[in-house]
C-alpha cells in the first residue's frame, strides 16, 4: 500500500462534517463521516486514481490533500513534510507545488475576468513574473500548450465552450509546474468526444512536465486508462487498493466486482455471459454507517461476522488490497 518514493502520504485521514440544529444556539447532533479514516501514499510520477459512488468521499480526499479542508483526524504529508497543520504562510509551498483541476468547468472561473488575467494569476500570487509584459508571454505560451489559440487572451469565460474552459483551468493549474495536479472529475461535466481530448492532454502534460497525478472519477473506463493504481471507495472508507489491471482483471472486494458490473457492455450475448449480481438497496447515510463492515447491507457474500467487526484493508495473495472478510476469488 505504499508508494517506494512518496510524494503524498496520508495517514488515518477523516473529515467528519458537523450536523447542528438550531438558529442562535446551534447544538451539534452528529457528524456526516465523509472520509473516514484511510491511508495511502501516492509515488512521484505515478497516476493515482480515487473511484466511487456519488458521496463516498473521493472528491473531500482530494480537497484535503489540496488543504482546502481542515481534516478532523489523520495526518497528510508532501515530501516528507507533514502539511496536517499548516496555517496560511507555511501552505505557500504547498500551493506552489500541488494544484487542482476542479469537476465543473463553467463555476470554477471567475466570469468577471478574462482568461488572460484568470490563468495569469498564479504569476501575481506567487510573485513569479516580473512585470506585465513578461506575464503576458508566460499566459499566450500556457494557452498555446493546452490548445487554446493565444489570440483569445482578452476574452471571458462565457465566450468558451466546456472543454475550452476546462483547459482553461489546466492551464491555470500547470502554471507554476507543480509537482502534484489533483484532477477531481474533471471530464464528468464535458462531452464523451472532450473528454477523450482533456484525458490526452492531462497524459501529455504529465509526460512534458513529470507530473503526479491524482485523478478522482467515477466513470471506471477512463480510470483505466488513465491510472497506475486505484483506490475504490465506499462510504468514506477504502474499499479496495490495488494496480489498475489487476483491480479490472480480478476485483478482490465484492464491491468493485459489483462497479465493474454496472458497465455497460455493447454486446447483449458478453452481457448475459458475463453478468455479476446487481446491487440491491440503497447506499447508507453516511452520518449513521451501518456497524461493522460498511457494505455489509448490500453485500451478496455478507455473513453475520461482516454485520459484527469490521474488515481492516489487508494484503492477499496477488498483491490487491481490500477490507473484506471474505474476499472474491477465496
Amino acid at each position: 500500500m505504499s508508494a517506494a518514493d512518496p510524494l503524498v502520504e496520508v495517514r488515518d485521514l477523516e473529515m467528519h462534517f458537523p450536523l447542528t440544529r438550531g438558529v442562535i444556539f446551534q447544538r451539534q447532533y452528529g457528524a456526516v463521516r465523509a472520509v473516514d479514516g484511510i491511508s495511502f501514499s501516492v509515488a512521484r510520477g505515478e497516476t493515482f486514481g480515487i473511484v466511487g459512488e456519488s458521496g463516498c468521499g473521493k472528491s473531500t480526499t482530494g480537497r484535503l490533500i489540496m488543504r482546502l479542508l481542515e481534516p478532523t483526524a489523520g495526518q497528510l504529508f508532501f515530501e516528507g513534510e507533514e502539511i496536517t497543520h499548516h496555517g496560511r504562510r507555511q501552505l505557500s509551498t504547498l500551493r506552489r507545488d500541488a494544484q487542482m483541476v476542479f469537476q465543473d468547468p463553467y463555476s470554477s472561473l471567475n466570469p468577471r475576468k478574462t482568461v488572460g488575467s484568470i490563468i495569469a494569476e498564479p504569476f501575481i500570487i506567487h510573485r513569479e513574473a516580473r512585470d506585465a509584459e513578461e506575464r503576458r508571454k508566460e499566459v499566450r505560451e500556457l494557452m498555446d500548450r493546452v490548445g487554446l489559440n493565444p489570440e483569445h487572451y482578452n476574452r471571458y469565460p462565457h465566450q468558451f465552450s466546456g472543454g475550452q474552459r476546462q483547459r482553461i483551468g489546466v492551464a491555470r493549474a500547470i502554471a507554476l509546474k507543480p509537482k502534484l495536479l489533483v484532477a477531481d472529475e474533471p471530464v464528468s461535466a464535458l462531452d464523451v468526444s472532450i473528454q477523450a481530448q482533456i484525458i490526452n492532454l492531462l497524459q501529455d502534460l504529465q509526460s512534458e512536465l513529470g507530473l503526479t497525478l491524482i485523478f478522482i472519477a467515477h466513470d471506471l473506463s477512463v480510470v483505466r486508462h488513465m491510472c497506475d493504481r486505484i483506490a475504490v471507495m465506499y462510504l468514506g472508507k477504502i474499499a479496495e487498493l490495488a494496480e489498475s489491471e489487476r483491480c479490472f482483471a480480478q476485483p478482490r472486494h465484492p464491491y468493485t466486482g459489483a462497479l465493474l458490473a454496472s458497465v455497460p457492455v455493447p454486446d447483449p450475448a458478453l452481457a448475459a455471459a458475463g453478468r455479476r449480481p446487481v446491487l440491491k438497496g440503497d447506499v447508507p447515510s453516511p452520518s449513521a454507517p451501518p456497524p461493522g463492515c460498511r457494505f455489509h447491507t448490500r453485500c451478496p457474500k455478507a455473513q453475520s461476522l461482516c454485520a459484527q467487526e469490521e474488515p481492516p484493508l489487508r494484503e492477499l495473495p496477488g498483491g490487491s488490497f481490500a477490507a473484506c472478510h471474505f474476499p472474491l476469488g477465496d
